[in-house]
């Protein structure tokens, strides 16, 4: 890891992609409603087409909303890690070490049972720099907290 040591931040703190999130609710909301206002003023279709223009926009809005879900929630106690269908408790001592390489599509926290755990809510796609400070902050918090956390990134 080069540059200075990243200042702990305040606990609790959460981690999310929020330009990403923020894209993916505003598009969902306004395809929603392009469609539903669609459906509503076509005057051929029947009650049933206009319902299913609607239910496909709710589900349109719903894939959305589940790919902005992840987040990444720190506190005293440890990690709570949410990806898109699930949510994971670690304890500070099971991350081992927090790794966000060149070319990673996010974070991944190595744990001390000899797995690699994907963390979805610290990303550097749109906001790379955003991702790498929250990956140094996020590690920072891990070799604070945590028995044997080290680093692991060439990013930062």
């Amino acid at each position: 890891m080069s540059g200075p040591a990243p200042e702990l931040p305040a606990l609790p703190v959460t981690f999310r992609p929020t330009r990403t999130r923020a894209v993916l609710l505003t598009v969902g909301a306004a395809m929603f409603a392009v469609i539903t206002a669609v459906a509503l003023t076509l005057e051929q279709l029947s009650p049933g087409e206009r319902s299913s223009f609607v239910f496909t926009a709710l589900l349109f809005f719903g894939v959305l909303a589940l790919l902005s879900r992840p987040k990444v929630v720190a506190n005293e106690s440890g990690v709570t890690v949410v990806n898109l269908t699930r949510t994971r408790r670690l304890s500070w001592p099971e991350i081992l070490r927090v790794n966000l390489r060149p070319g990673d599509p996010w974070v991944f926290l190595d744990l001390n049972d000899g797995t690699s755990l994907p963390a979805l809510g610290i990303q550097p796609g749109i906001g790379k720099q955003q991702a790498i400070r929250d990956a140094r902050a996020l590690r920072a918090l891990a070799e604070r907290h945590g028995t044997s956390a080290g680093t692991g990134t060439d990013n930062g």
